[in-house]
């Protein structure tokens, strides 16, 4: 696996979608908002990459790479991951099941948004909406951690 430099300006995503379509509508969606994507094929490929690299948007599907359970695990990673190790990423996901933007739905999935695919055609807007509301929600977190960070608390 070769890993491409990742500058301090750049805004790294990671696609994790095993259907052709919905991943080149993510890709298109995240590049129009200025992302360099990153899309993984396995889920061991996935473990490597989001432990080194802080990736600010992550977009799966719920049978990413899916063998015979029927799990993603990389999903499954992401949601038992603790907070502290996942909190830089928006995790958003797709699915037949799902009403864009449900947020009893994305509480559920433990993910910050979820999007059916019949609304793949405004995920450049989703994305940018979920962005925005986890900066909100973590305003204060993150004002606090530098805050510390620069000794002045």
């Amino acid at each position: 696996m070769d890993f491409e430099f990742i500058g301090p300006t750049d805004k790294p995503a990671m696609v994790l979608l095993s259907t052709p379509d919905w991943l080149e509508a993510a890709k298109a969606a995240l590049a129009e908002l200025g992302y360099k994507v990153h899309a993984p094929a396995s889920h061991d490929e996935f473990s490597q990459r989001f432990g080194q690299v802080q990736y600010q948007v992550v977009i799966t599907e719920l049978l990413f790479a899916a063998s015979s359970s029927d799990e993603n695990a990389s999903l499954s990673s992401l949601q038992h991951m603790p907070m502290a190790m996942r909190r830089h990423a928006v995790v958003i996901l797709i699915g037949h099941e799902f009403q864009s933007l449900s947020a009893m739905q994305a509480f559920q999935q433990s993910v910050h948004a979820v999007v059916n695919p019949r609304q793949l055609a405004s995920l450049a807007q989703i994305i940018q909406q979920a962005v925005a509301e986890n900066d909100l929600r973590l305003a204060v977190l993150r004002d606090t951690q530098l805050r510390i960070a620069k000794g002045t608390i």
